[in-house]
């Protein structure tokens, strides 16, 4: 994934880099161009537009895991294997650690972390018990509303991927 900024700005990192918190921030919480929380658009040859969001990192965080985020802080937590927590999610665009941060997707077509289960076409996404990774599977408390596969074929257990169409996704909350 080559993502190429979309959104008319200069001097922001890369999609796909992973930034220390601290070196090239000012004493505002601005690196280059942008602020946490800052949301901006760029463009994958294969994937098309995605949409991105500014955030910090967590530890044990790699490309493609599910995190879900502070709205008000912009810190990830790895998406945990939790029924009916609601809040927003989105897709690890590097391995971005606890102290750095980077580019998360919330929009568009994104390759994200599944568990070893084969994946239907066109499925509904669900929390898996893995954490920050999903499921196609059916889990009371756990869908991730905003995710659907964009796979047009199935996903075999052995693919570690699956690719998801996202549409600034949440975690579904408590269902009653």
């Amino acid at each position: 994934m080559t993502y190429v900024f979309s959104t008319p700005s200069l001097g922001m990192p890369p999609i796909a880099s992973t930034n220390l918190a601290g070196t090239s921030m000012n004493a505002a919480g601005r690196f280059p161009g942008s602020l946490l929380g800052q949301i901006v658009r760029a463009t994958d040859p294969t994937y098309g537009e995605g949409e991105f969001i500014c955030l910090l990192g967590a530890a044990n965080t790699v490309v493609g895991l599910m995190v879900t985020y502070n709205a008000t802080t912009y810190q990830t937590v790895i998406s945990a294997d939790t029924a009916n927590e609601a809040g927003p999610v989105a897709v690890a665009m590097s391995a971005n650690l606890a102290g750095y941060y980077g580019w998360y997707q919330i929009g568009g077509l994104a390759v994200v972390k599944k568990t070893n289960v084969s994946w239907e076409p066109q499925k509904k996404a669900y929390q898996s018990g893995t954490i920050g990774r999903v499921m196609d599977t059916s889990a009371s408390g756990k869908a991730i509303l905003g995710a659907k596969s964009a796979n047009l074929t199935t996903v075999t257990t052995t693919t570690s991927t699956v690719v998801l169409s996202l549409n600034r996704p949440h975690k579904q909350g408590p269902v009653t």
